[in-house]
């Protein structure tokens, strides 16, 4: 089963420095049919105008992936951490026990992001952070692992029973993915335009799988597409 969200259907809410759309329920959006997607809570869709951002808050007893799609966010935590996570690139924080950070663009025009909550393995965990450049010719043509609970490779260490995975798809590409029984998916196009055994979705929608055991996603034209597999 594979269910389209259209981007222009989710929930979400324009704060002038911020335009935020939001595949689930979040902040002042609530819709019950739409609270999580297995162990996958939060996916949002950001556009942070220049020189503005998230100033300091506090999470914890989440792991929040954040894939940057234009532009780059600038982090600082309490712990001590601080950078600069780029186009393509990806940066993960484990709130465990409690993090503070801030979020800001420092560029002279707009971020995107797509900002990625998986809810943890267990709670009470020690607060981590780590971001890591992945180079586009390691995605071109199939799907890399930029962030997991499990050992894959060089792929950014979260606390939870999930995968985040990326390709990048010339107009004409095929890519496949492999989804273990039981398992479920979320895919959303970061840009372009691409069909998932056969289901249409362009940049920004949303294609929530479940009981689909092989994933075929095939470019209509040059894409970039996220995934999410879970519990």
């Amino acid at each position: 089963m594979i269910e389209r969200r259209a981007f222009q259907h989710l929930g979400g809410a324009d704060h002038g420095w911020l335009n935020a759309k939001h595949h689930f329920s979040f902040a002042g959006y609530h819709d019950a049919k739409r609270m999580h997607w297995g162990d996958l809570r939060v996916w949002n869709d950001d556009t942070i105008a220049p020189h503005t951002g998230f100033a300091p808050h506090s999470h914890r007893d989440m792991e929040i992936i954040t894939y940057v799609r234009e532009g780059a966010i600038t982090h600082q935590d309490n712990l001590g951490n601080e950078g600069r996570t780029e186009a393509g690139d990806v940066q993960v924080m484990s709130a465990g026990t409690g993090i503070t950070h801030s979020e800001y663009n420092r560029e002279a025009t707009p971020t995107r992001i797509f900002q990625i909550w998986i809810i943890p393995n267990a709670t009470g965990l020690p607060p981590t952070w780590g971001s890591r450049p992945f180079p586009k010719a390691g995605r071109d043509g199939g799907f890399k692992v930029l962030a997991s609970g499990y050992d894959d490779g060089d792929a950014l260490p979260i606390q939870a029973d999930g995968r985040v995975a990326a390709a990048a798809l010339g107009a004409g590409q095929e890519a496949t993915y492999t989804l273990a029984a039981g398992r479920k998916a979320y895919l959303v196009p970061a840009k372009g335009r691409v069909r998932v055994n056969g289901q249409l979705a362009e940049a920004g929608d949303g294609l929530a799988i479940e009981d689909e055991t092989t994933l075929v996603v095939s470019a209509e034209v040059d894409s970039e597409v996220v995934l999410v597999d879970v519990a």
